[in-house]
């Protein structure tokens, strides 16, 4: 059967397909992550990033079955997780994925909009409004400010 998908909805899903893996890879690392922080200091951010773990599986599954939607099979392969023995580093790896992760939403939020798939953009827009209140919950357990994420304007 030919693929008849235009460059642009294919450039959406294979986006949405590095959403996936992504999303796949913060499930991976929040659970993992949240069982190795040791420390009575990271003891409330360690039940904050098992909370996390749950909403990265409800956001996998809100674009696995976008992708569905669109006509493609969502894949099934993790990005890499970073692992430290250093609790303040896998804060910073967790951060620096959510970072990573809002850019890439708002880069979909304008491809799903160009579409016309404006359901899409807000279900993107929702996703985006947790990944940013788990940035700010990682940066306020490291003591740092929320790294700004500028590019892209959803």
């Amino acid at each position: 059967m030919p693929d008849n998908k235009s460059p642009d909805l294919q450039a959406l899903i294979d986006g949405l397909q590095e959403d996936l893996s992504r999303e796949y890879q913060a499930i991976i690392a929040y659970t993992v992550y949240s069982n190795v922080i040791t420390g009575a200091q990271w003891m409330n951010i360690a039940a904050e990033l098992k909370k996390h773990a749950h909403e990265e599986l409800g956001h996998a599954l809100i674009i696995a079955d976008q992708l569905d939607y669109l006509g493609a099979m969502p894949n099934a392969t993790p990005k890499e997780v970073k692992l430290s023995k250093k609790a303040e580093e896998l804060i910073r790896f967790d951060l620096d994925n959510e970072t990573e992760t809002i850019k890439a939403y708002r880069q979909r939020v304008k491809q799903a909009e160009k579409l016309g798939h404006y359901a899409l953009a807000e279900k993107i827009r929702k996703i985006i409004a947790e990944e940013q209140e788990h940035q700010h919950d990682l940066a306020t357990a490291l003591g740092i400010d929320v790294p700004h994420v500028l590019d892209g304007g959803a």
